[in-house]
């Protein structure tokens, strides 16, 4: 398996149908080629970090192709939320902490105030993508917010994962501060838009499945194999027609 890139619900995810799904590897008994996954997130929406455990786990022997696709749940002048208020501390306390200790992931509502907007992680995404390094820049991101306390709305921060990363500081900083994937970005908004994207994560598997919230492993394992077998070819069987056998 592996991940490219372009790239809440607070309970596990409910699945549907609708359009198309991207990490790629080795299947057993793949019947068919590559399972397309595009997952939406937000990079201050914690279900988004706490989907990326069954994500992998279903997906790390079949032959699958992950991209991690960008969504602002409160895009510019959008206020963002402040974990002072009642809002946040609530709904970790009821639904974030209890599905976090039942998946083992370490997680913390941080104490930045108010939250950041994330259209600057997101151009940084997709320059993290321009560049080969969108699988490792995605989840660096959450664990700096979920696990760091650290403020992924600054540029300074952004660069300093982006050299963790091993990408080009200079040519990162300059990306980001010329705008040079704010189109980009506006680009996949609008792809987002297209596949009625409402809440994050929601997961796109194949061209049919569709999960929105926290999944399950046996759920996505289930939407990658019905998928396989949906593009299976099929073969001809033997049968008489109008003229004849």
């Amino acid at each position: 398996m592996t991940e490219t890139g372009p790239t809440g619900n607070t309970a596990h995810g409910t699945t549907g149908s609708t359009a198309q799904g991207t990490a790629r590897g080795t299947a057993r008994g793949t019947v068919s080629g590559t399972v397309s996954i595009k997952i939406w997130s937000d990079y201050v929406c914690p279900f988004c970090m706490l989907a990326e455990g069954p994500l992998h786990e279903a997906t790390h022997d079949l032959d699958t192709e992950i991209e991690w696709m960008p969504f602002e749940l409160r895009p510019h002048p959008t206020p963002t939320l402040r974990p002072e208020d009642d809002y946040l501390p609530a709904i970790w306390a009821r639904s974030v902490y209890p599905m976090a200790r039942r998946m083992g992931v370490d997680i913390t509502l941080p104490t930045i105030s108010p939250q950041p907007y994330t259209r600057l992680a997101f151009e940084g995404h997709h320059y993290a993508a321009a560049h080969g390094r969108a699988a490792e820049y995605t989840p660096r991101i959450l664990r700096a917010f979920f696990q760091e306390n650290r403020d992924i709305g600054q540029l300074d921060v952004l660069t300093d994962i982006a050299s963790e990363l091993g990408l080009d500081t200079t040519g990162f900083t300059q990306a980001l501060t010329t705008g040079t994937y704010t189109q980009t970005h506006q680009d996949a908004l609008r792809t987002a838009q297209a596949h009625r994207i409402t809440v994050v994560p929601t997961i796109i598997i194949g061209q049919h499945h569709r999960i929105e919230g926290v999944p399950t492993t046996a759920q996505i394992r289930k939407a990658v194999l019905d998928t396989q077998t949906e593009h299976a070819p099929t073969q001809d069987a033997p049968a008489c027609g109008i003229n004849g056998c």
